[in-house]
């Protein structure tokens, strides 16, 4: 028997849902009533004697400090908030209500579990950023980011990636990956778990003792790691898109990891996450469409404006020149005709990527639609570069284009160039200029240039 409280009062505080612990003025337990071991994990023998400190969440320890120093100078606190280390390694959030008694020199506090209120909390938040991020993040990247942001604020996360595919039976690729450790954590053991649980369409943990219930692969490729990895399906009424995959790092060699309840919160707000990453991958795409040739991927007309506009300001400002090459395919109406539209679409495609080629990163490529191509070279200081390129588009042009049916296709172009300042100050100047040049071209023989 505790000689601070009788016996009467000590089987009384166990009856409590509440723990009763009394602390004296070197911050020691010398008095914890039952419910300790229920909320902390602790018995009460084993509490008795420890530092109150050592038990707090380290971020809090600061704060908690100064709220005793305030309570032994007098200021009695009932609504206090902070994070204690259970017995296991998890987390218990506490509201404390606490007096100082003078006469026995002891801080006197009830302490209440609010962990699962803190959840609730914390999920009801997490729920709302995550809908809240698929409208104001700016991409799909940001939302990305976001999301990592909001899940580390629920879970222990070291290693967070967004894993996805385009439809079902398609490779798993890595939408965004970051390691809190600096390298990336092992891809293959990601990618692994990813397919399990996509396989399983469950959510599934990877830990030292669950490796006896995972598949072979699985299996080996987790048995080198101590961490604790999670992955859940990212599921949406159109079907499963990929999985989140998560590390924590901080529970190698100390028993602790993921429980069964973290499992279940991943997989509560798993499905706001996908349905923000498919409200974005659909916002992105309208956003693609709108700005880029569906068939090619080039910019559209509509970009191609922009872009050139832009060019030609920037030229000015910098006293620079640039060049336009207008690029028509010489009798492609003659392709569709003889092998059809398929194939006509199949040797716009291949023309673009040929053309892409034969410049810079920096430089523009675009489809006005049919047979027309146009390409924007920014910093074409001398004539002759823009002549080069153009040659290197014959070259590439020239060579045959192979179809899946075994059928040979040949090509050719003819590119009219048009040059800012020289020929044309504007934009519509420079176009009517390469559209003027391209025509003659035409009707040149050869290989058609001008």
């Amino acid at each position: 028997m505790n000689p601070l409280v009788s016996a009467p009062v000590a089987s009384f505080a166990d009856l409590l849902l509440d723990a009763i612990c009394m602390v004296d003025t070197s911050g020691r337990f010398v008095f914890v009533s039952a419910a300790c071991e229920r909320i902390f994990g602790y018995r009460p023998d084993e509490m008795v004697g420890l530092a109150m400190i050592d038990l707090v969440y380290p971020a809090d320890r600061e704060r908690t400090l100064a709220a005793a120093r305030a309570i032994m100078d007098g200021q009695p606190n009932m609504r206090f908030e902070n994070r204690y280390v259970r017995k296991d390694g998890s987390i218990v959030h506490i509201m404390w209500s606490a007096r100082w008694s003078e006469a026995d020199q002891l801080r006197i506090a009830v302490a209440r579990d609010i962990t699962a209120s803190k959840q609730a909390e914390a999920m009801q938040a997490a729920l709302y950023a995550i809908s809240e991020s698929a409208h104001a993040a700016e991409d799909l990247p940001a939302l990305y980011q976001r999301m990592h942001d909001i899940i580390a604020s629920l879970l222990p996360v070291q290693s967070f990636a967004v894993v996805l595919r385009d439809a079902p039976g398609e490779p798993l690729y890595f939408a965004y990956h970051a390691d809190a450790s600096g390298p990336e954590s092992d891809a293959q053991l990601a990618v692994l778990l990813c397919e399990e649980a996509l396989r399983r369409n469950l959510p599934l943990r990877v830990a030292p003792d669950t490796l006896s219930a995972l598949p072979p692969a699985l299996m080996a490729a987790a048995r080198p790691h101590e961490e604790c990895w999670m992955g859940v399906p990212l599921n949406t009424p159109q079907g499963t898109i990929g999985a989140l995959v998560l590390r924590d790092a901080s529970s190698a060699g100390c028993g602790a990891g993921y429980t069964d309840q973290h499992q279940d919160l991943l997989s509560y707000v798993s499905t706001q996450v996908a349905t923000a990453i498919q409200r974005k991958q659909l916002q992105s795409r309208l956003h693609f469409l709108a700005e880029h040739d569906e068939l090619t991927h080039l910019p559209n007309r509509r970009l191609f404006h922009d872009r050139l506009h832009t060019a030609i300001a920037r030229a000015q400002r910098h006293q620079d020149s640039l060049s336009l090459l207008f690029i028509d395919l010489n009798k492609f109406k003659q392709v569709n005709d003889l092998h059809g539209h398929t194939a006509g679409d199949q040797l716009l495609q291949v023309v673009a990527r040929r053309i892409k080629d034969c410049v810079r990163e920096a430089d523009t490529v675009a489809r006005l639609g049919g047979d027309e191509f146009v390409v924007v070279l920014e910093e074409a200081a001398r004539h002759e570069a823009a002549t080069l390129v153009r040659e290197k588009i014959h070259q590439a042009l020239a060579v045959p284009v192979h179809m899946g049916d075994g059928r040979t296709l040949q090509t050719s172009a003819s590119i009219g160039i048009a040059r800012f300042p020289e020929d044309g100050a504007d934009m519509q100047q420079l176009l009517r200029h390469a559209d003027q040049a391209m025509y003659a071209a035409k009707q040149q023989p050869g290989e058609a240039v001008a």
